[in-house]
């Protein structure tokens, strides 16, 4: 009886050992995948599965915070609404270099960790770059304000390069005329901080 009651007690501590490694090696497996996340597979996993989210974004313009409730993510850019008191809606959309921090609550947080979906990895708003989402913003001949560093340019896009834009500068409010334009820039768009419209 002794014989058994000790096999027992072996088995047990066999089961409990490797109960634990098992543990161990998903707990390291889950740190190696979060080590290898990018800020885009955050605020995917983050759009995937917090569906309305809204949470404050911090940007490289003095340090303000814009809470948005976002719309899209492409290759390097998030799109959405600002969240605020003006009567008509804004729109943004903030280059992922310029993101200085997002601040969630605790289920958000939760949620950005989560393992996304692959279409978030192989679908075509991976491969659509800040370009891009210019181009099509050139096409609607947008007024729209370009944030940069130390300034904000207001104005209608005229050409969009592989790396810079050209940008029609006049009065807000006021239709992109030539007799209306006070200036013409070429700006690069790794200085685009966030555009809004």
């Amino acid at each position: 009886m002794r014989w058994n009651n000790l096999f027992d007690d072996l088995e047990s501590q066999l089961e409990h050992e490797l109960g634990a490694e098992d543990s161990d090696l998903q707990a390291e497996e889950e740190r190696l995948r979060i080590g290898r996340m990018s800020i885009r597979d955050r605020l995917w996993a983050l759009h995937e599965h917090s569906a309305g989210a809204r949470y404050l974004v911090r940007l490289d313009v003095g340090g303000s915070l814009i809470r948005i409730a976002p719309s899209g993510l492409g290759k390097d850019w998030l799109s959405g609404s600002v969240v605020g008191e003006a009567e008509h809606r804004i729109q943004v959309i903030v280059p992922l270099r310029s993101i200085r921090g997002i601040i969630l609550d605790r289920d958000q947080t939760s949620n950005s960790v989560a393992v996304p979906s692959r279409a978030g990895h192989t679908g075509l708003s991976v491969r659509l770059g800040m370009a891009f989402v210019l181009r099509d913003l050139c096409r609607r001949r947008c007024e729209l304000d370009l944030v940069l560093v130390g300034a904000t340019v207001h104005g209608t896009i005229d050409r969009v390069g592989r790396d810079h834009v050209d940008i029609a500068v006049h009065e807000a409010g006021t239709p992109r005329r030539s007799s209306a334009v006070a200036q013409y820039r070429i700006v690069p768009i790794d200085q685009v901080l966030l555009v809004r419209w």
